[in-house]
């Protein structure tokens, strides 16, 4: 059973459990102060006059919550709210003070007047600090409450925000990598019928797998480097014998969770800064590892230079929305850099915090090589 405080709920054992040690503190102040200063009765007769006077309070405080949450005291109206506690608070505390005489009467001698008599002169000011006392605390409790309430939806709001920037960068990946392709399988259709097509197919089944299979910002790295096998397979019908690739993944990383769509605009940053724009062969080669309580991913190609040509500071625009994309997902726990490697060519490394992530069975286990 419950018992309804204004907004908030208390189960019954536990609202008198609070009460009766409220009995016992003022039980047990009266016996110390009539021990000290006046003749001491027995301890069951503070006891009961302390039962007769809390538990009255008791019964009555659901009202007095009641009223708190109808007229709370704050803009507009606070004024109008205070002046109707002001009066609440004598009406609850005279009806505290007759109905504990009434009850009193039926155990102490005397008449009822003599029990009102009583009660007016030693629990009317008491009683009007225990109303003020329960207001203050319905109003701390709904002030808790509102405070909740607008932290869980500014939380709601900023994870609908960090979703909405993360969909627009990954969306802003698709498009730039679709216009290159595109125009390199415009260039075969005259040059070479079977690579543009084998090219196109390998662009339906890309576009398949990121429109209709997935729908996350996340996937496992095994996941992303299927995808990626399709998009070099793309790149080396472009470039033919210009360019290999060889992947070096540690078998223990492939269930580890990474950002969809995060490897192919490292890649194409690689290809576009080296081979796309340097004569002779090229080498792409992708690695991961772990590394204590992080993943660590690396993309190398042998054929280009960390140069002002090739704009270090940003790194084009998929580097660019990779690094927010990381940002957005794990703040300051991943980290994408390029670095010079000798003889010659660059490496982008990438770390990211090592988590596993279940396997999606619904996603196509084959992407052509």
């Amino acid at each position: 059973m419950k018992i309804q405080l204004g907004d908030t709920q208390i189960g019954l054992f536990r609202y008198l459990g609070l009460w009766s040690a409220v009995v016992a503190v003022f039980a047990m102040q009266g016996f110390v102060h009539d021990a000290f200063f006046a003749e001491v009765w027995s301890p069951f007769d503070y006891l009961r006059w302390s039962m007769i006077q809390w538990y009255t309070w008791a019964a009555l405080a659901p009202l007095v919550f009641r009223l708190a949450a109808r007229y709370p005291i704050q803009s507009p109206g606070r004024l109008r709210a205070l002046l109707t506690h002001v009066l609440a608070s004598m009406g609850v505390t005279l009806a505290a003070v007759v109905i504990g005489a009434a009850v009193s009467s039926l155990f102490e001698p005397g008449s009822f007047a003599d029990q009102m008599l009583q009660f007016i002169g030693r629990h009317v000011a008491i009683g009007l600090l225990t109303y003020w006392t329960l207001l203050l605390l319905q109003n701390s409790l709904r002030l808790r409450a509102e405070r909740a309430q607008r932290m869980l939806e500014a939380s709601r709001l900023a994870t609908e925000l960090a979703q909405s920037r993360l969909q627009a960068l990954k969306t802003q990946l698709q498009p730039h990598f679709l216009f290159n392709t595109l125009h390199a399988i415009v260039t075969l259709l005259d040059e070479d019928k079977r690579s543009a097509e084998d090219m196109l197919l390998r662009l339906s089944e890309l576009l398949r797998a990121f429109l209709e299979d997935y729908d996350g910002q996340e996937i496992s790295l095994r996941r992303e480097l299927d995808l990626l096998d399709l998009y070099l397979g793309i790149q080396r019908n472009r470039f033919k014998d210009r360019l290999t690739t060889q992947v070096y993944v540690a078998p223990d990383t492939l269930d580890c969770a990474v950002p969809s769509l995060l490897l192919q605009p490292i890649v194409e940053n690689a290809i576009r800064h080296g081979i796309g724009q340097r004569v002779g062969a090229d080498r792409i080669e992708i690695e991961s590892r772990r590394d204590g309580d992080s993943l660590c991913i690396e993309v190398r190609n042998r054929n280009s230079r960390l140069d002002s040509d090739s704009a270090p500071a940003g790194h084009g625009i998929g580097l660019s929305n990779t690094r927010l994309r990381l940002r957005e997902l794990y703040g300051e726990a991943a980290e994408l850099r390029l670095d010079m490697i000798w003889p010659e060519g660059v490496v982008c490394r990438i770390r990211l915090p090592l988590r596993e992530l279940e396997d999606d069975d619904d996603m196509p286990e084959h992407l052509p090589a």
